[in-house]
Order: structure tokens, then C-alpha cells, then sequence
């Protein structure tokens, strides 16, 4: 019998599979093992540490939101996506929940009552849908054509002016004169209170600022006037001759154009003043100084009493109504007057007192003549410069001056 030769690795073939196994982990094993013997002699080992363990941090969150991402489309109930349209209930895109707008509940909302809440009040802001545009100032002249029913004092207000304005910026219409104003004129206004000044060559801006109390300064820097305020001489400012100037809040005396003071003794002092001044020395009655309401009506209307402006009152009334003696004296001036007072009658009361009734229709007491309070003198009109039927009823004092009638007739308003 023949002996065959032994081989070990025959007997032994799981053996030898696990050297070659051992062999290979040995193998890996030197790999990894020289790879991180030279990162450590390159001294990068703990850079190589933070990198890996960032790339695995960033590994690991995705694989979460993946695996997440998956549980929730695995867990969608299938009822609602039931009335999805065929073909889109297993889409991820709709699985997730209504994405149609009208799907969408709001919560309700409730407007409160008030915008502001401070315990159990409130304070509630009003609907206001008109859009309020805030005016402009102004810098220029602008004009006004006078209509019925104006005065000075209307026109002044109207335009946000004092009525001293309105005369300064038309000295040349007006005369300083509110009985000068008739329907139909074209007046200037001024965009600011103050004068409207011819300028003359040769004049100085100094000169004129002094006269009016204002500093040239306020003439050259006034937008209106468009003068440069660099460039402009106040001694020889070479301004055009006849040029027109604003001077803003310049001011001067006005003339007083009212009756004059016509005593019985001298009453030719008003002859200049017009056709119905009386030449004669009249004797008569005096006044007691006790005055009436001289009008039917007691209606204040257009002017009223202002200090150098229009030292009377306007009373309106009825064209045609009776006019009365306010006290009793003698008619020292009867009939058309000159000076925008259209008929008029001046009654001199002997005892330092005047009145005068201007605009009348027609007068009915004439020069000389005595009347005694309540007689009936005219009748209330619209002659002269005068915008409507009205009486300018006017008291002058030896004592005090022109005065404000309302302060010492009785009756009326």
C-alpha cells in the first residue's frame, strides 16, 4: 500500500482561510496605520480631527432630515388626499397639506372701536376722506375786481389782510379814502401787510424803509420785489423810475377824508368839500347831548367803527327808509358831497357835537335849518361810493374826536 503525501492546508482548509483573512485586516490595517503615522510626523493631526469630525457632523443632519423626510410622506393620512384630482394624491407636492387659497381659514378679525385703548375709553379718529392741500404764501401782487355788497374791511378779511393794506396798496384808486371804493375797480393786494410804493430815481432804500419803519433790509430780502440782496445798493439801489415796491410791514398816517368839523358859526369851512356846503352863520336849537338811533333798521352792515379807518358805522337797511335826527341842532351841510359820501347831512348840535348821515337817497332838510331829535331829515341810499343801500352815520367831538357811535346812541343794535 502506497503512503500519500500529507499537504496541511488540505487538511486544514478553514485555516487557511483565516490566515488570508488575518493577512488582509493586517494589511488594511498597516494602511490606516501609515496614513495616520505620516499625518502625525506632518504635525496636521489635529486640523485632519476637526475637518473629519465637521464632515461627519454635516453627514449625519442630512441623513436626519432624509430619514424625517421619509417617516412624514410614509405617515400622510390617505384621507386627505382624497379629493386631490386623479394622478396628484401620492404626489409628495400634495401630500403635504391644501395649498389652494380658498382652502385657507383665516382667523376672524374684529376692528376695535376706538384706536386707542386707555381702560374703557377711547379716543376714536373721524373718517375724512377729502385731501386737504396746505395753501402757499404768496410773494406777488394779485387783483380783485370789486363787487356788490364789498368794503375794505371784507376784501381785508377775505384776503387774510388788515384793511389798512387795502388802502396802502391802492393809494392811487383809493385815496386813503374806503368811500372811494366803487363795484367794478381792480384792486391790488398785497401778499403780506405793509405799503405798495412808487419808486422814484434817485431815492434811496434807507430813505424809504425810514419813512415807512422798516429796515432796507426788509425791502431787498422780500421775494416780491426781486432784488439780490448781494448785489443791491440800499443808497443807489438802481431800481427803474416808477417801479413798484412791496415794503412789507411798512406803515403811515391815513388821510382822513371824513367830513370836516362844520360849526353854525363857520360852516363855508366845507366849501371845498362839495355842492352842499352852506356859506351862512346859523342860529337854532342845541342838543342835550342824549342821541337815537338814527335808521328804521338796526342791522350793522359793511363797515364798522375802526380807529383811522372808517371812524362811522354803516347801517344797513331798505333804500328809500327814513333817516332821523340823531339829536337836536341845526343842518350846517346839505347835499352832494365830493368825497364818496354821495348826498349828505351835517347837523351841528351846538354843545361841541356833530353828526353826519351820508349816502342818502335824497335829503329833506336843508341848510339853516333847525331839527329836533327823531325828525326826519332823508332817506337811507346808495349814492356816492357806495356798494349797497346803506347809511355811514358819523358822531365828531370837540372833546374826543371822531368816536364810535354804538358807544353813545341808544336803540339799535
Amino acid at each position: 500500500m502506497t503512503k500519500k503525501n500529507h499537504d496541511p492546508m488540505l487538511d486544514s482548509p478553514d485555516k487557511g482561510g483565516a490566515a488570508k483573512e488575518k493577512n488582509s485586516a493586517a494589511s488594511g490595517g498597516g494602511w490606516l496605520a501609515g496614513f495616520w503615522d505620516q499625518v502625525q510626523k506632518l504635525g496636521i493631526s489635529t486640523t485632519v480631527v476637526r475637518v473629519g469630525t465637521s464632515v461627519l457632523t454635516v453627514l449625519l443632519v442630512v441623513v436626519a432630515v432624509y430619514a424625517l423626510g421619509r417617516f412624514y410622506l410614509d405617515n400622510v393620512d390617505p384621507a386627505e388626499s382624497a379629493d386631490l384630482p386623479d394622478g396628484q394624491a401620492d404626489t409628495p407636492a400634495n401630500s403635504g397639506g391644501p395649498t389652494d387659497l380658498e382652502e385657507i381659514v383665516l382667523p376672524e378679525y374684529s376692528v376695535p372701536d376706538t384706536a386707542f385703548f386707555y381702560g374703557s375709553n377711547g379716543i376714536a379718529r373721524e373718517v375724512q376722506p377729502e385731501t386737504v392741500i396746505p395753501s402757499r404764501a404768496r410773494s406777488e401782487i394779485t387783483f380783485y375786481e370789486v363787487q356788490q355788497g364789498d368794503s375794505v374791511f371784507s376784501i381785508a378779511e377775505q384776503f387774510g389782510l388788515e384793511p389798512e393794506t387795502v388802502l396802502w396798496g391802492n393809494y392811487e384808486t383809493l385815496k386813503d379814502n374806503p368811500r372811494f371804493l366803487g363795484i367794478g375797480q381792480v384792486l391790488n393786494i398785497l401778499p403780506t401787510d405793509g405799503i405798495y410804493y412808487r419808486y422814484s430815481a434817485g431815492e434811496s432804500l434807507a430813505s424809504i424803509a425810514r419813512n415807512f419803519g422798516v429796515t432796507p433790509e426788509d425791502i431787498v430780502e422780500y421775494p416780491g420785489n426781486n432784488l439780490d440782496p448781494y448785489e443791491t445798493d440800499i443808497n443807489d439801489p438802481g431800481i427803474a423810475d416808477g417801479a413798484w415796491l412791496i415794503v412789507p410791514g411798512g406803515e403811515r398816517e391815513l388821510q382822513d377824508w371824513g367830513p370836516p368839523a362844520i360849526s353854525r358859526s363857520n360852516p363855508a369851512v366845507a366849501s371845498y368839500y362839495g355842492a352842499g356846503s352852506c356859506g351862512e352863520i346859523y342860529e337854532g336849537p342845541v342838543g342835550d347831548g342824549v342821541f337815537i338811533w338814527p335808521a328804521v333798521s338796526s342791522q350793522i352792515s359793511g363797515y364798522q367803527y375802526s380807529p383811522g379807518i372808517h371812524e362811522a358805522i354803516d347801517i344797513g337797511g331798505v333804500e328809500g327808509s327814513a333817516i332821523y335826527a340823531a339829536d337836536t341842532g341845526v343842518v350846517v351841510y346839505s347835499g352832494w358831497s365830493e368825497y364818496g359820501y354821495g348826498n349828505m347831512v351835517v347837523i351841528d348840535h351846538g354843545n361841541g357835537w356833530q353828526t353826519a348821515y351820508a349816502h342818502l337817497l335824497y335829503t329833506s332838510a336843508g341848510c339853516g335849518q333847525a331839527v329836533y331829535r327823531g325828525d326826519t331829515i332823508g332817506t337811507l341810499g346808495n349814492t356816492g361810493n357806495s356798494t349797497g343801500p346803506h347809511l355811514h352815520f358819523e358822531m365828531l367831538s370837540s372833546v374826543f374826536g371822531k368816536v364810535n357811535p354804538l358807544d353813545y346812541v341808544f336803540g339799535g343794535n
